[in-house]
């Protein structure tokens, strides 16, 4: 199978996947509006439309170039969009894909969410496109961050010193590095569907 990550939908009980579109633009700044949402993301907070207008376009650019699929995330029980995740680094040769760019609502937050969403792009990853690894990162002080990721039963590789700078702040990040394989997949996703049950 081609290993090419394209915008779907990607649904679920309680989280539909939808691609990004100018058309989420006003409701992801209305539930965007709280600092912490961005205390650990590369830009500064959305603090107008038009700031979230700019992001999506240019979220949609790198995706027409084929290096990220961006998506809006929506809670199924009244189709409000609550945040937003992304395919990133695909890398076709070697059949590998990151999740990342992940935000919610606070209002969303802790609430299974994330967990899903995560669930279903790591399954469309691995099965629908026949995926090696799929990677997540994220600020090596991010510790709530680095809980759910390893709760994904993505393994811990270690700390990427100096692996970025936010030009917002010119804060110099380190960052920490978690993987799933295809060959730990089905052990993941059986957790995952497990801790979904519940």
């Amino acid at each position: 199978m081609p290993f090419d990550p394209k915008s779907v939908v990607l649904e679920g009980r309680n989280v539909r996947l939808e691609p990004l579109t100018q058309a989420h633009a006003e409701a992801l700044f209305a539930v965007s509006q709280d600092p912490e949402i961005w205390r650990w993301l590369p830009v500064p907070m959305l603090s107008s439309v038009d700031d979230v207008r700019t992001w999506i376009a240019a979220a949609l650019k790198l995706q027409a170039a084929g290096a990220e699929v961006p998506f809006a995330t929506v809670r199924k029980s009244d189709g409000a969009p609550v945040g937003s995740t992304r395919f990133l680094d695909i890398r076709t040769p070697h059949r590998t894909v990151e999740i990342g760019w992940t935000w919610l609502a606070k209002e969303a937050q802790r609430t299974g969410i994330n967990t899903e969403a995560k669930y279903l792009m790591l399954r469309h990853a691995f099965e629908e496109h026949g995926a090696v690894r799929v990677q997540l990162k994220t600020d090596e002080r991010n510790e709530r961050s680095r809980a759910a990721i390893a709760r994904l039963g993505a393994a811990f590789e270690g700390i990427l010193r100096n692996y970025q700078t936010r030009p917002h702040d010119n804060y110099v990040r380190n960052t920490a590095m978690f993987s799933l394989t295809a060959a730990e997949w089905p052990a993941a996703k059986a957790g995952l569907e497990s801790l979904l049950a519940r």
